[in-house]
């Protein structure tokens, strides 16, 4: 009886994994390439030098019953996007919408951009489990107009089916690591509008700059095996430049892209869901002052946080953390409501709209 149990739990799993929000299969010339790049080692891709793969689960449940507040106690401010506005093309200049966690819809010299693509209500394969926060100031059905996208890695708050399905019959490019072009496929992205990358490797898209650079987090769709490659992304247009970092740790690598690269006007930075187990691929507030610093940012946008209960520390953390690190580095914070838009260039009135959450 135990036995037949057991059998049918494993066959159910087996079934649910092979379901669409789980992502494609990695075979033929996909395989091949992937196989062939710098990254791969062992048969999966690894950070340099491999990450620490002890993962604390005891010390971090300790950590996640410390009584942290982790959810806003406010309705949080949330300016709605214009749809009419993606129905035109994005003026010139360099502009930028914070959508909530690390989605940014992102206009630099007239190309518009989205970054790591999650409208829905969960991050999750299935509408149930971690929930927004927040509503999204751009509803999933009004979605439109999305020249490139561009994803750091597959992780479900990053990677979201149902946006990925509403732009896949548009004229909409994606540009992603090694691996992740299979999820595309199986949802119904064109295979010529799939961009699959490997680190320092670039292409052009009306006459913008779209280079894979370095990140330092790991990846996977059904597990935790660095399945897919994991990046972050420069964009260089003609008058003006953007960095989104994806997830990842400290590393020497933001030095390295400036180096390559140059400076940055616009750094979208994540700052948020971290703890002191997860450092080696989770930076924390200071940390990601510090790499805005090792880029040569300008301003400095703060993201992947507010929008999930994904971590162990208290919903607001994150940006009262990174303004009190930027004040003496002299960083320039911006700090949008969700679905406020920053013009590079132009005054922005930072508010405090985070700072409503009943103090202890």
């Amino acid at each position: 009886m135990l036995l037949g149990l057991l059998l049918v739990l494993v066959v159910a799993g087996w079934l649910a994994f092979r379901l669409p929000p789980f992502g494609g299969r990695f075979e033929g010339a996909r395989l091949a390439r992937m196989q062939s790049s710098p990254q791969w080692h062992g048969g999966r891709f690894e950070n340099s030098p491999p990450q620490d793969r002890r993962y604390h689960l005891w010390r971090t449940w300790q950590l996640y019953r410390q009584g942290q507040r982790r959810e806003p106690g406010f309705e949080v401010p949330v300016i709605p996007i214009d749809a009419r506005r993606l129905q035109a093309p994005p003026e010139p200049g360099l502009r930028a919408s914070w959508l909530g966690h690390a989605t940014v819809l992102l206009e630099i010299d007239g190309l518009r951009v989205l970054t790591d693509p999650v409208l829905s209500d969960h991050a999750s394969p299935f509408p149930v489990g971690v929930k927004r926060l927040h509503a999204s100031p751009l509803p999933l059905a009004a979605l439109a107009g999305i020249d490139a996208v561009v994803v750091s890695h597959d992780h479900y708050d990053h990677l979201d089916m149902p946006t990925v399905r509403q732009l896949a019959g548009q004229d909409t490019h994606f540009y992603v690591g090694l691996g992740i072009g299979a999820h595309l496929e199986r949802w119904g992205v064109r295979a010529d509008h799939i961009h699959e990358m490997d680190w320092w490797e670039s292409q052009s898209l009306k006459g913008v700059t779209i280079h894979c650079t370095p990140a330092r987090h790991y990846s996977g769709r059904r597990a935790m095996d660095n399945s897919t490659l994991w990046s972050s992304w420069r964009l260089q247009g003609p008058r003006h430049s953007a960095y989104y970092s994806g997830d990842t740790g400290y590393a020497p690598h933001l030095a390295a892209i400036r180096e390559r690269l140059g400076d940055v006007d616009l750094a979208m930075m994540k700052v948020g869901a971290y703890g002191e187990t997860w450092l080696d691929i989770h930076m924390d507030p200071e940390s990601a002052v510090k790499s805005h610093v090792d880029l040569g940012g300008r301003a400095l946008l703060p993201v992947h946080w507010a929008t999930f209960n994904l971590s162990y520390h208290d919903w607001e953390e994150p940006i009262l953390r990174t303004l009190a690190a930027a004040q003496p580095a002299g960083v320039d914070v911006i700090t949008p409501r969700p679905g406020e838009t920053y013009e590079y260039g132009r005054p922005f009135a930072n508010t405090a709209w985070y700072a409503a959450t009943p103090r202890r």
